[in-house]
């Protein structure tokens, strides 16, 4: 793989990663475009005890452009892009629409607390009951392909491998930064979800808190092993293994499988049979399997319903700093479709009190997805 950094012309970051090392990559941004200007913010929940990111900013950005208009596609003469080279394999970004964008601490801008979300500025005399604090962090696009109709399912391993290259380059340098507490690596795919650019890409958000799903997962697993004495993601597998019912892959090195208590209706998580607490830290052989590993899943999730299913995947990385020993690295896949022409909407019970109710039986869904092997 070959990383090359380089600097559009508003002064946000681009690199671009290729297999091909004869690639050229000396375009430059040929746009006049004005710097970024962000009002990116953060305040705390004091009753649920998390951060929520303000970013108004975001209100202007393209919305479902057509694909002549595209500006995650390569530069072409006649119009210009945010990617200026003619041709890419994967390219990474920082977006021009962020929800985090202040500067992080050590870099001109004090960010909220680490670790404990909260628990610093709360403490902190004077800061009273509603606090608020710089958005610090980082946002970035992964583009997949410059081909605009494809998608991550399409992908051949290959290329699915190079994504995974950038998706870990961009986790190890993000999470050594001063200030990221944590880093996950995301993709919204379809206009259900609420894509706004259909071009085949994901998302990395570098956090100056650990986030709310994490955080309450982290407090599970350290009170499964003060009982137990056994590590809850370890002990979860191997449930999932033994009874069976709900695997829907499994190789020497990964087990994919619908949770015992899904929320959505067609649910994977992907665990590495052998524990790490994110994507750089996995074994060589656990690394070199996972391209076709995801090719498979995906291809799956494609095949649900009549036309491919709008989904959301997300690697759940351990944070930074805090957990380490107890989070693993998994990737979760899910889609809101429950059937061809009905979607799962989160109405007052899921959205008003955090309480799932599932249409569709988690045995069920493993059933079917093992009936779409590709």
């Amino acid at each position: 793989m070959r990383k090359t950094s380089k600097r559009l012309a508003d002064g946000r970051e681009i690199i671009y990663y290729d297999i091909v090392a004869s690639a050229p990559r000396g375009a430059e941004d040929r746009r006049d475009i004005g710097p970024v200007a962000v009002s990116s913010e953060l305040r705390y929940d004091p009753l649920m005890g998390m951060w929520v990111m303000y970013a108004s900013h975001r209100q202007d950005r393209m919305y479902l452009p057509a694909a002549q208009d595209c500006p995650l596609c390569p530069s072409t003469e006649e119009r210009l892009t945010e990617v200026p080279e003619r041709d890419y394999e994967v390219v990474v970004f920082e977006n021009r629409f962020p929800a985090l964008a202040s500067p992080l601490p050590g870099t001109g801008a004090a960010g909220p607390a680490h670790r404990a979300p909260g628990t610093a500025l709360l403490s902190t005399p004077g800061a009273g009951l509603l606090v608020a604090a710089p958005g610090a962090g980082r946002c970035e696009v992964v583009c997949y392909t410059a081909d605009h109709d494809a998608a991550f399912y399409q992908l051949k391993p290959e290329r699915i491998d190079l994504v995974l290259d950038a998706l870990t380059d961009r986790t190890c340098e993000l999470g050594a930064g001063g200030g990221v507490e944590q880093v996950f690596c995301f993709e919204n795919r379809g206009r259900e979800i609420g894509v706004t650019q259909p071009h085949p890409h994901g998302q990395i958000y570098a956090y100056p808190f650990i986030t709310p799903v994490t955080e309450r997962v982290l407090k599970t697993a350290e009170a499964h092993r003060r009982r137990y004495g056994r590590n809850l993601f370890d002990d979860v597998l191997a449930a999932e293994r033994a009874g069976g019912s709900r695997l829907v892959l499994a190789t020497g090195h990964w087990t994919a499988f619908v949770p015992h208590a899904a929320r959505w209706p067609y649910e994977l998580h992907c665990y590495p049979n052998q524990r790490v607490p994110d994507l750089a830290s996995l074994p060589p052989a656990a690394r070199a399997e996972l391209p076709e590993v995801l090719h498979d899943l995906f291809g799956r999730f494609a095949q649900l319903f009549d036309k491919p299913a709008p989904y959301i995947s997300g690697w759940h990385q351990a944070p930074v700093r805090a957990g380490r020993e107890d989070f693993a690295l998994h990737l979760e896949l899910f889609t809101l479709r429950r059937a061809n022409d009905k979607l799962k909407f989160l109405a007052g019970s899921e959205s008003g009190m955090g309480a799932f109710a599932n249409d569709i039986v988690p045995e069920a869904a493993a059933a079917r997805l093992r009936e779409l092997a590709v």
